[in-house]
């Protein structure tokens, strides 16, 4: 093939070498046959000329991409420089986040002892760096909630504060209220309640973290009596009964409001039947004149008497 005036077409350059600047003459060696099998050699490097034009122009970009920079043979790559393809050497791929190693100080999983039923503890001088399990027991009004959440804050070891009402109550809708009669509904909300407080207990206590949960049990009701207490938590359990007069329960109960408030005769046919547990074997706290911290340290002498004798129940 030949240009209008004659002269032969020079030959297209090899792939993955920059084009000839045609503005320079051929040299006639570029243009000599060559041997089979032999690759052509490397045309000499000539500098591009300022400006656009054929030595310059580049291929063209990803659309998200910016242009890649232009490089010439010879020139050292840099490590991440983007090349066009089939062009130079390529440097490695970037690293991804998810290939660096985890940070030490981010929060990963975590393994927890599974819970199992609380055995007895060993007798300690106290109960302040003991891990302890406590059911704390009363009628409506005896301050077992406010008693339990202060010895709860107050203790020199993790401790938590695990109340049946406030787990009763996170069944929103379709709540049975046993104020509105014990029925089989509000019976196996009960016993759920109880089962969740307890294996909630078992947890805690298994990380080291001690428990006290706070419930009405009557003495003469066995479907909510101790032993199904017993039976979820394990036998370490410490059972304590907060009995204040009932003229101090009724004066606290008077001072509730919404659903916790009874009336006077619910609230003294309860006292009633918790005075049953006066002669059970169980420690029994009257708190008629004590506030809560007097009370919660009363608490932690019981249960230290108790872990050096616990009663049979």
């Amino acid at each position: 093939m030949q240009h209008a005036g004659g002269a032969p077409l020079p030959p297209p350059h090899a792939p993955g070498q920059p084009p000839h600047d045609w503005a320079q003459p051929i040299e006639p060696e570029a243009t000599a046959p060559l041997r089979p099998g032999t690759p052509p050699p490397a045309p000499p490097y000539q500098p591009a000329p300022p400006g656009p034009g054929p030595a310059t122009a580049q291929l063209p970009a990803h659309p998200q991409s910016p242009p890649a920079p232009a490089h010439h043979p010879g020139a050292p790559h840099t490590a991440g420089t983007q090349q066009p393809p089939g062009q130079g050497w390529h440097g490695p791929a970037p690293q991804h986040a998810s290939a660096r190693p985890p940070s030490r100080d981010t929060t990963g999983h975590v393994a927890l002892p599974p819970g199992g039923p609380v055995p007895m503890p060993q007798a300690p001088e106290g109960t302040g760096a003991t891990t302890l399990a406590v059911l704390l027991i009363g009628p409506a009004g005896a301050g077992k909630t406010t008693v339990a959440r202060y010895w709860a804050q107050h203790r020199r070891v993790p401790t938590a504060h695990i109340s049946l009402d406030d787990v009763r109550e996170w069944v929103c809708s379709g709540f049975a209220d046993p104020q509105s009669g014990w029925n089989d509904h509000s019976e196996a909300q009960y016993r759920l309640a109880r089962r969740t407080c307890g294996f909630a207990a078992r947890n805690f206590l298994a990380n080291g973290i001690s428990c006290i949960l706070d419930d009405a049990v009557f003495p003469d009701r066995p479907v909510v009596g101790l032993g199904g207490w017993k039976r979820h938590v394990g036998p370490g359990l410490l059972p304590v009964v907060l009995l204040p007069g009932l003229e101090v329960v009724l004066e606290r109960n008077a001072e509730r409001s919404g659903n916790r408030r009874l009336s006077d005769e619910e609230v003294a046919g309860i006292h009633g039947r918790m005075a049953g547990w006066y002669g059970s074997g169980l420690p029994i706290i009257d708190n008629s004149q004590y506030d809560v911290p007097t009370t919660a340290r009363l608490l932690d002498d019981v249960l230290a008497r108790t872990i050096a004798s616990p009663p049979s129940w």
